[in-house]
């Protein structure tokens, strides 16, 4: 595949300086993409702009972009839902008879309580990320605001414990999609390759167990630091000039007058959407397997997941869960049908920011391709690699990759297929390589402001975005600087 050479870096690297620089996500992500047109057209600005709106309008020809923009949306229905059933007034009140408990057991804090079960949270609904970052943040916003807990710690925990949990879990879509990726590579038991390269994925691990210390130990540093005195202090939720990524419409909603608060009502909804994820994978994906003879039906169930689509599974999740619910909440008559009609509205437009920034994000990621951004970072850095350098700098240009482009999974494309053939070269652990570049994806997914993981985060959390990736930076670059020199001390010395 053709690149461009230094021209194919710069459109996500102009976004991502403008984006920090004049917090205008929108507009920087989108000159970023005009950007990368402006080359593609030979800097013909006439033909660049107008192969920019095609592009706009070509994200919806992917499917899957379209389903996961569509899931993006729809999920503020199901916060309006929860919140005026009383489902996350319920939840606090439940929370709260448990941490009055607690405190007056004279065991630790209620901020430090309400992190961790956060934390927890995050690490036991590993499904898939933007399911992950969606529950913590819709279920723990609340919580995080009376016990005065910025915005950017619930965002930071969100999104630190979305990626990194579900690449360590091989029964999800991530699992499915890297076995997928090894089988064209020629391993025959793709599986047994990713469980040993699991221990090896430092950044993942790391991270989970940092995150941890961070709030058992109230160990802040940095602008995250900052921002948790500003809370503390002088009671600001958010900084002074943020742009949460939430309307403040659907942020603000309140429980129906005369109805009893019930955490089921809340449990229900997300419970479900959780549920269905794996379900509908398996659905999705067994008429491809299941006329092979020589499976038992564990191997039948388990390849199903890896056939299944990520985006088809969120998208029908979310769509049972909110059907199921608005059944549910009719009957019980919490609401009449008109209201549904109006809540599902009203958080569908609350969340319409986030669809627009996904397409964007789709967009700069897909001119970024057609650029040749990861093909030029992979061939400028494999010519004149040591093999006892090996996984550090798999790990150091995956991150790069996953940074510029906004994509781990998309790197993990890109890199696998170059890191395989190079450790059967040189004679070098094929499951090492291929956590340094696992972990590298994440790393620089999580470090970039034009990753979907990271944006979800900031809207799940009503945070803003910048401020999000700039609390969130110290740690994953201590988190990552830590990884990349065990991947270099095992490089020499191994």
């Amino acid at each position: 595949m053709e690149h461009f050479g230094i021209w194919s870096l710069l459109p996500p690297v102009v976004a991502i300086i403008l984006a920090i620089k004049t917090r205008q996500v929108f507009l920087s992500l989108l000159f970023g993409i005009w950007f990368g047109w402006l080359v593609l057209s030979d800097w013909n600005i006439i033909n660049g702009s107008v192969a920019t709106i095609q592009a706009l309008v070509d994200v919806f020809k992917d499917s899957g972009n379209t389903r996961t923009i569509m899931f993006s949306a729809l999920v503020g229905a199901l916060i309006a839902f929860i919140q005026k059933s009383g489902g996350v007034e319920g939840f606090i009140r439940q929370i709260n008879n448990k941490l009055v408990k607690l405190t007056h057991s004279g065991k630790r804090n209620p901020a430090t309580i309400i992190q961790f079960f956060a934390w927890l949270t995050g690490v036991v609904v590993f499904v898939e990320s933007s399911i992950t970052v969606l529950t913590v943040g819709s279920i723990f916003r609340p919580l995080f605001d009376r016990y005065k807990i910025s915005r950017e710690k619930l965002a930071f925990i969100a999104d630190s414990t979305s990626a990194p949990v579900c690449i360590l879990i091989p029964l999800n879509a991530w699992g499915a999609f890297i076995m997928g990726l090894l089988l064209t590579q020629g391993f025959k038991d793709p599986l047994k390759v990713l469980l040993e390269a699991y221990p090896l994925n430092f950044y993942p691990i790391i991270t989970l167990f940092g995150v941890l210390l961070i709030i058992l130990f109230k160990k802040d540093f940095g602008p995250m630091r900052k921002a948790e005195y500003r809370v503390k202090h002088e009671g600001k939720i958010l900084a002074d000039n943020a742009r949460p990524m939430i309307s403040d419409e659907l942020s603000s909603i309140e429980t129906k007058p005369g109805v009893k608060p019930a955490y089921v009502n809340m449990l229900l909804p997300i419970g479900l959407m959780v549920a269905m994820m794996p379900v509908v994978l398996i659905f999705d994906g067994w008429q491809s397997v299941a006329n092979k003879a020589s499976l038992g039906i564990a191997d039948t169930v388990f390849q199903a997941i890896g056939k299944g689509s990520g985006s088809t599974a969120v998208l029908l999740s979310v769509l049972i869960a909110l059907s199921v619910s608005a059944i549910v909440y009719r009957i019980k008559g919490i609401f009449k049908t008109q209201e549904i009609l109006d809540l599902t509205f009203k958080g569908i437009g609350g969340l319409m920011p986030l669809a627009l920034l996904m397409m964007l994000a789709f967009a700069i990621g897909a001119v970024s391709k057609k650029l040749g951004a990861g093909i030029y970072i992979a061939e400028m850095t494999k010519s004149w690699l040591s093999p006892g350098f090996v996984p550090f700098i798999l790990f150091i240009v995956s991150s790069f990759i996953a940074f510029s482009t906004g994509t781990s999974w998309g790197t993990f494309a890109i890199m696998i297929a170059i890191a395989v053939p190079m450790t059967h070269s040189m004679g070098i652990s094929a499951p090492m390589s291929i956590a340094a570049v696992l972990g590298g994806g994440v790393f620089g997914d999580h470090c970039s402001p034009i990753s979907d993981t990271t944006i979800i985060s900031s809207m799940a959390s009503a945070c803003d975005h910048i401020d999000h990736v700039k609390t969130q930076l110290p740690y994953a670059l201590f988190f990552g600087s830590l990884s990349a020199l065990l991947y270099l001390l095992i490089g020499i010395f191994s």
